[in-house]
């Protein structure tokens, strides 16, 4: 049965890792039951790997690993008695990753002999319905981006709302025993459960972000996942392994991970502010927090994301040990870059505004590239080419037309011809289609469920 809405003197999360398919030992959760948890949430999706998985609508988990955590999860639900809730499945939050992670807890209930009620929570927004919200003033942009424009809109091929907590105590209290969400902030599926039952929302939002990432706030973010106890003035967190610990400085280090103020962070229906909170050590494995508050926001408000193909993508890599070249690599790939142009203008016909090139070099200065403060030569240097065209053809021919380069070109001061090595056979490899983010507005709403749509696996009576 779903938790009694009676106020609580306590409310106990498990959350057994920071993203569902990311593993975990069943022992974790033997103990993490003992613990006497109220629900178990557990995130299903992020956006740290770009904006392909929300383009393609696809996830960036195996099945396989999504089905082994979930066989353990949902058995767990099933013995204790208290919801499962997932968050943003199917890596995005998009209808078909709600669907996906829905069929595969079907199947596992079907074999474990489980009986639960299912509720999926839908995030997908339609274009037309966005440009009506827009017309009326409701979307507003978050900085750095500036105003929407219907194009925008009509441009991507998924649109997700990032929902609160509202929907999924709403299916809880409908009797659903598991949720399955589209997109939903990280906080949210952690904190209905404890808000639905009373706790007060500055303990509760405080908690629920320490927990989202499970083992990180933890001094061994390697061995599982947390458990966070709230009462009336504050809570408490351990880690479920009874080997690692948390401590002071990792629970409220925390607060520095993804957010743009360690202060404050924004949910839709407020902003919790922890500039006055109190990080204690319990013993050596256990923190209790004190002193979070929470400001109820003025206009509840629902964040969209979405995202639209760029073009085709085609990638080369070659490694580089050649000491001369390394030792003027930036020149190099200068070099690489201007004679490439003048090739494919030759043999393709293409101008610049045609394609996108992007040389990366790594082993020197990849990922920070001007600012990478180590100025000497690099032993070796692999290099990737990335094409960026309108059609699939098009940018693998542009890197076929590379290609020669990639393996042969030296500096003009060169009396012999260096030799690179590939790192796959064909050089090319086709990467389909590219995407971008282009969605970073709010929009605002009268209800906080009013953009998502829940259905359930059976129809239940209201507790």
């Amino acid at each position: 049965m779903p938790p009694s809405t009676d106020a609580a003197a306590r409310v106990g999360i498990l959350t057994p890792s920071g993203m569902l398919g990311a593993g975990f030992t069943p022992e974790s959760i033997e103990r993490g039951l003992t613990l006497h948890p109220n629900v178990i949430a557990v995130d299903g999706g992020s956006t740290d790997s770009g904006p392909h998985y929300l383009g393609a609508g696809v996830a960036k988990t195996t099945a396989a690993a999504v089905g082994r955590d979930l066989r353990i999860l949902l058995k767990a639900a099933a013995t204790a008695d208290i919801p499962l809730i997932v968050g943003s499945c199917g890596t995005s939050g998009t209808d078909s990753g709600v669907d996906w992670v829905a069929g595969i807890a079907e199947q596992i209930m079907t074999e474990e002999g489980l009986d639960l009620r299912i509720a999926r929570i839908y995030s997908e927004q339609e274009p037309t319905f966005l440009k009506g919200e827009l017309d009326a003033g409701r979307i507003h942009p978050l900085a750095p981006h500036g105003p929407l424009e219907p194009h925008t809109l009509e441009s991507c091929t998924h649109i997700v709302g990032m929902m609160g907590h509202e929907p999924f105590v709403e299916a809880i209290r409908a009797g659903a025993q598991v949720v399955l969400a589209g997109r939903a902030t990280d906080t949210a599926l952690a904190a209905a459960v404890p808000l639905m039952l009373g706790m007060p929302a500055g303990p509760t939002w405080h908690a629920a972000k320490i927990v989202e990432c499970g083992g990180q706030c933890t001094t061994d973010p390697r061995a599982g996942g947390v458990f966070a106890t709230i009462d009336h003035s504050g809570f408490v967190i351990e880690p479920l392994d009874p080997a690692n610990a948390c401590t002071p400085i990792s629970v409220a280090a925390h607060m520095l991970y993804e957010t743009a103020n360690p202060y404050r962070m924004r949910e839709p229906a407020g902003t919790l502010d922890v500039s006055d909170a109190t990080y204690t050590a319990l013993d050596e494995r256990r923190v209790r927090v004190e002193g979070s508050r929470f400001e109820p926001a003025g206009q509840h408000t629902i964040k969209l994301e979405g995202a639209r193909v760029t073009g085709y993508e085609t990638v080369s890599f070659t490694g580089i040990r050649d000491p001369y070249i390394t030792a003027h690599i930036d020149r190099w790939a200068a070099l690489l870059r201007v004679i490439l142009t003048e090739r494919v203008g030759q043999t393709l016909g293409l101008t610049d505004d045609d394609y996108g090139l992007d040389i990366r070099l790594y082993g020197h200065n990849a990922i920070l590239e001007d600012i990478e403060p180590d100025s000497g030569p690099p032993r070796e240097v692999g290099v990737m080419l990335l094409v960026n065209a309108p059609s699939q053809a098009t940018a693998t021919a542009i890197a076929k037309v590379a290609n020669p380069l990639m393996l042969h070109l030296p500096l003009p001061e060169m009396e012999y011809l260096p030799s690179f090595a590939f790192a796959t056979s064909p050089a090319e490899t086709q990467r389909g289609a590219a995407y971008e983010f282009v969605l970073n507005h709010v929009v605002e709403v009268d209800s906080p469920t009013s953009m998502f749509r829940t259905q359930h696996s059976r129809e239940v009576s209201h507790v």
